[in-house]
């Protein structure tokens, strides 16, 4: 994947963003358990930022998914991983699947708002006893004139309370579990729409996650993403911008935390000479930056395909498995060796570790990306 000028003049302009707007505030946000979303997202539509490889014509920058990977490997540079994942929810989760199939009327509507940052969207998939299983999903959406009458429960939803619309995926028929869902935009000052309390996280705390109920929720059938009974399909392929995005987010943030931690085993003396001098040390480092170039280079690889048309489904899945267990691999590694400082809930490391966690876990758990690694290996038993 070959970079541009105008690459890097986005990298520019999203760490500047980062620098001026964000990191600034963050440890008066996380005292607070909250970030002004709206506040941050409308400063960032007016940048371009929300709409990066979304069309021109709904207000987008109708850029190549490169440089939405640009973008994700900047918002590493977040010292909060809560600030990125709401972010990224809004660009590479929730919209997606509109901006591709969504009506003209949709993106009127969503999109647009979306793009400038004047709307938070966010994705309602997972369920209380259906996460990384999409097949399983029991919400419910059935016709009743020109309405959908939606009835369920969805989990976990990223911006769940913060946000203004869900994109949801609900069973529109009773046929095969593969070919009956559909993907329908829910506002959510829909009546029958309801949130939890934010959930409490040890991590990603600047992210609000909730649980959301739909109760007799009467949507016009013009909502709908596409064609009815497309809305797995449609989601699996949104799975590959969401995974490469999870995958990419992390980098900078991993390089962080083993370029702090170099600074300070410099500066920390251990019977008599620096931490650094210790061979296991520089040589852990050495090895941890390798592995992060390693995972840099699979999803560029995987991204030029994506570009070019290609299904990266194994390869994203091989970038997120690698990514959830890398980041709790590399931060565990530099929390020890800053010791007891390692352990405070304002270090790099510790931090990293805690919002890191998630990575295994949401967007398709470790055992799933390896399921789907293995299907296209064809190892799975007949």
């Amino acid at each position: 994947m070959e970079f541009t000028n105008e690459h890097n003049e986005l990298r520019r302009t999203m760490a500047n963003f980062i620098e001026k707007e964000i990191n600034p505030n963050v440890e008066n946000w996380e005292a607070q358990g909250q970030f002004p979303i709206r506040d941050v997202f409308k400063k960032m539509g007016d940048l371009g930022l929300l709409g990066i490889s979304k069309p021109e014509s709904a207000g987008g920058l109708g850029l190549d998914y490169s440089y939405e990977m640009v973008a994700a490997e900047e918002l590493g540079l977040i010292t909060s991983g809560g600030i990125s994942m709401a972010i990224g929810s809004q660009t590479n989760m929730a919209t997606p699947a509109l901006a591709r199939f969504g009506s003209k009327e949709l993106h009127e509507a969503f999109l647009t708002p979306a793009i400038n940052g004047d709307y938070v969207g966010a994705i309602a998939v997972s369920e209380p006893h259906a996460g990384s299983d999409v097949a399983q999903l029991k919400t419910s959406a059935k016709k009743q004139g020109d309405d959908y009458v939606i009835n369920g429960t969805k989990m976990w939803i990223t911006s769940g309370i913060s946000c203004d619309f869900y994109c949801l995926l609900a069973n529109t028929s009773e046929g095969p579990a593969h070919k009956n869902k559909s993907l329908i935009v829910v506002p959510k000052d829909t009546p029958g729409v309801s949130q939890s309390l934010p959930i409490k996280k040890i991590g990603n705390v600047l992210s609000d996650t909730a649980q959301v109920y739909f109760d007799n929720v009467k949507v016009p059938q013009r909502y709908l993403i596409g064609a009815e009974g497309k809305g797995f399909i449609m989601q699996m392929m949104q799975f590959q911008e969401e995974r490469l995005w999870c995958a990419a987010s992390p980098l900078k943030g991993m390089e962080r935390a083993i370029n702090e931690t170099i600074a300070y085993c410099k500066e920390r003396q251990a019977f008599g000479q620096p931490l650094i001098n210790n061979q296991v040390i520089h040589f852990k480092l050495a090895e941890l930056q390798t592995e992060v170039e390693l995972l840099r280079s699979l999803i560029y690889r995987a991204t030029d395909l994506y570009i070019k048309g290609q299904d990266v489904t194994k390869l994203a899945s091989m970038a997120k498995l690698k990514v959830g267990r890398l980041t709790r691999e590399l931060h565990d590694a530099c929390l020890q060796y800053w010791g007891g400082m390692g352990y405070t809930s304002e270090n790099v490391a510790a931090r990293g570790w805690l919002d890191g966690r998630l990575a295994s876990i949401a967007g398709g758990a470790d055992e799933i990306m390896l399921n789907i690694i293995c299907k296209y290996m064809d190892t799975m038993p007949a």
